[in-house]
C-alpha cells in the first residue's frame, strides 16, 4: 500500500505542490527518503521515529520508502516532518488516507511529539486555498494560515492531538485571525531640534515614497532622523499587509502567526554581504531589501558598504523586484523599498569645518564619496546636507510639529495618490513612470522652462529628470495643488545632487 499526503515546496514566494508517497513493504528494515531531499529533510526520519516512540507507537520491522514527488524538484526545510509522519501512519493503517487527501500538511516535529512552527505557512495556506484544499499546520501559526481566506485550517499543538482530531475523538477549535500591534518605538519628530531642511526632506520622502540621502558630520542627527521616519509613515493597507506578511512568513519572522500592519524598517550593518542584502545563500532566502518591502531600508555609513554590494541594489531600486539566480531555479522576491541612507562627507566627517577637517581636504572627500557609484547616486530622489547642530538650536523650545501632525499631512498626500493611481499597480509618486508620470506631473509653462534649463545646466540624466518630476508631484500633493508649478520644480531641484561622483 502507498499512502499519499500533500505538502508544498517553496521557490521564492511561490509554493509548488509536493506529493509525499509512503510505502511500507517487506524486506530488510530500513527508512529511506528520496526525491532530492536536503539534509534537513533527510534528518526528518530520525524526528519521525522519535515522535512515534513518544506517543507510544513503533515503526514496523519493514522497509519504509518515502518518495517526495516530483522527484526533480529540490526539497528543503523541516516542514516535511509532519506530512511524512501522517503518511507513515496512513500506510500503517492507523489513519484514513482518503481523509488526508483533502489537506496540505506542513510542520516540524519535536522529539516529544510537539509540532513546531516552520517558515512559509501563509504561502502554503494561500496555495491550499487556490486548490480548494485544507491545511494542517502548527498551532502557533493557525492565525497566520487563517488569513488565506475560506480554507479549513487544522492547527495542532502536537501529533497525538492531531491524530485524535482526525479520528474524531478530540476536536480542535478553528484558529482565529490575529494582527500584530503597531508599536511606534522610534523618536518623535517633536523631539528633534533644528535640522528644518532635513525634516522637510523627510516629510517629502514619506509622502511620496522617495529615496533620501542625508550627508553631514558625525553627531548631526542623521540616524535620529531616519529612526523617526516610521513614525510618520501611514500604516499598511490590508492588501499591503498580506504582501509584507508573505515575505516575513517565508523568512520565518511572523511572530505568533500575526499579520503585520506596521511598515518594515530594516537597518543592516555596513558589513552585510551581497546575499544578506539582496537575497541568496544556500537556500536563496529573501534579503534585507525584500524584508523591507513596502517599508524602509536604512543604510547608515553608506560609503562603508562594499561597492559591489551597493551596486547590487541598483536593479531592485529601479524595478521593485529582485531575482536570485541559481543553477536549479530563478527566484523572484518583491523589493519595493524606500531607501534612506546616511553618510559623512569624508572619512574624518568634518569637511566643512576648517578647524577639524583633515589636511587632505577636499581630496579626502572625493576619495571617500567615490566609493559610491554615480548610477547609485542617480537613483536617489532627495539629497540633503545635514549640518552640525549648534548650541543655539539645542536651547530652542520643542518644535510644534510632532510626528502625529506630520503623519496627518503625509496621510493626506498619500490619499491623493491612492485616488490618482486607483486601478493601476502604482501606489506612490515614486513608482510613477512613463506616460502615467507625464500625465500626472507635467508642470505648467514656467515650471517646464525651469526644468529644461536645470536639466541642461546640471546635466541631469533622463532618470534624474523624471525623479525631479516625481518629487515635484509630491510637493504639489503636500500643498494640495492640482498642478505642478515652477515653485514645486524649484524645490525639487534643490534636493538634487549638483556634483555627482563618477
Amino acid at each position: 500500500m502507498v499512502a499519499h499526503v500533500g505538502t508544498v515546496a517553496f521557490l521564492g514566494l511561490e509554493a509548488r505542490s509536493v506529493d509525499v508517497q509512503v510505502q511500507v513493504s517487506g524486506g530488510r528494515p530500513d527508512f529511506i527518503i528520496v526525491g532530492l531531499p536536503d539534509k534537513a529533510v533527510k534528518e526528518s526520519r530520525e524526528r519521525v521515529q522519535a515522535t512515534l516512540d513518544a506517543i507510544g507507537l513503533a515503526l514496523p520491522p519493514k522497509r519504509v520508502v518515502v518518495n517526495l514527488s516530483p522527484a526533480d524538484l529540490p526539497k528543503e526545510g523541516s516542514h516535511y516532518d509532519l506530512p511524512v509522519a501522517l503518511g507513515l501512519l496512513a500506510a500503517m493503517g492507523l489513519l484514513d488516507s482518503e481523509m488526508l487527501s483533502g489537506f496540505l500538511v506542513v510542520g516540524e516535529l519535536g522529539l516529544d511529539g510537539r509540532i513546531a512552527p516552520v517558515p512559509g505557512v501563509l504561502l502554503a495556506a494561500l496555495h491550499a486555498a487556490a486548490h480548494d484544499l485544507g491545511l494542517i499546520c502548527p498551532a502557533a501559526q493557525g492565525g497566520e494560515a487563517a488569513w488565506a481566506g475560506e480554507v479549513d485550517v487544522i492547527a495542532a499543538p502536537d501529533l497525538l492531538t492531531l491524530i485524535n482530531h482526525l479520528k474524531g475523538t478530540q476536536l480542535l477549535s478553528p484558529p482565529i485571525r490575529s494582527v500584530a500591534e503597531i508599536v511606534r518605538s522610534g523618536p518623535d519628530m517633536g523631539e528633534i531640534k533644528g535640522q528644518e531642511t532635513a525634516k522637510r526632506a523627510l516629510e517629502i520622502a514619506a509622502a511620496g515614497g522617495h529615496n533620501l540621502l542625508m550627508s553631514g558630520p558625525p553627531g548631526s542627527g542623521k540616524s535620529l532622523l531616519a529612526a523617526a521616519l516610521p513614525g510618520i509613515l501611514p500604516d499598511l493597507t490590508p492588501s499591503e499587509a498580506l504582501e509584507v506578511s508573505m515575505v516575513a512568513s517565508m523568512a520565518g519572522e511572523l511572530e505568533g502567526g500575526k499579520l503585520l500592519r506596521a511598515r518594515p524598517y530594516r537597518s543592516p550593518h555596513h558589513s552585510a554581504s551581497m546575499p544578506a542584502l539582496v537575497g541568496g545563500g544556500a537556500r536563496a532566502r529573501p534579503g534585507e531589501v525584500s524584508l523591507a518591502h513596502l517599508g524602509v531600508l536604512f543604510l547608515d555609513e553608506l560609503p562603508e558598504f562594499q561597492r559591489a554590494v551597493l551596486d547590487s541594489l541598483r536593479q531592485p531600486l529601479e524595478t521593485g523586484t529582485v531575482t536570485v539566480s541559481r543553477a536549479a531555479a530563478h527566484l523572484t522576491y518583491p523589493a519595493r523599498v524606500q531607501l534612506i541612507a546616511a553618510m559623512n562627507p569624508c572619512r574624518c566627517g568634518h569637511l566643512a569645518d576648517a578647524a577639524l577637517a583633515c589636511s587632505r581636504a577636499p581630496k579626502c572627500a572625493a576619495d571617500y564619496q567615490s566609493r559610491i557609484s554615480g548610477p547609485f547616486f542617480d537613483r536617489i530622489d532627495l539629497h540633503v546636507d545635514v549640518a552640525a547642530v549648534s548650541a543655539a538650536d539645542l536651547t530652542l523650545p520643542p518644535p510644534t510639529d510632532d510626528s502625529l501632525t506630520v503623519r496627518a499631512r503625509v496621510a493626506a498626500a498619500r490619499e491623493i495618490q491612492n485616488a490618482r493611481y486607483a486601478g493601476t499597480t502604482t501606489r506612490t509618486n515614486a513608482e510613477a513612470d512613463g506616460k502615467l508620470l507625464e500625465a500626472v506631473a507635467t508642470p505648467d509653462d514656467a515650471g517646464q522652462k525651469l526644468l529644461v534649463q536645470a536639466t541642461q545646466a546640471l546635466r541631469l540624466s533622463a532618470r534624474g529628470y523624471h525623479r525631479v518630476l516625481r518629487v515635484a508631484r509630491t510637493l504639489a500633493d503636500l500643498a494640495g495643488a492640482d498642478k505642478v508649478t515652477r515653485i514645486h520644480i524649484a524645490e525639487a531641484l534643490s534636493y538634487r545632487r549638483h556634483a555627482p561622483v563618477n
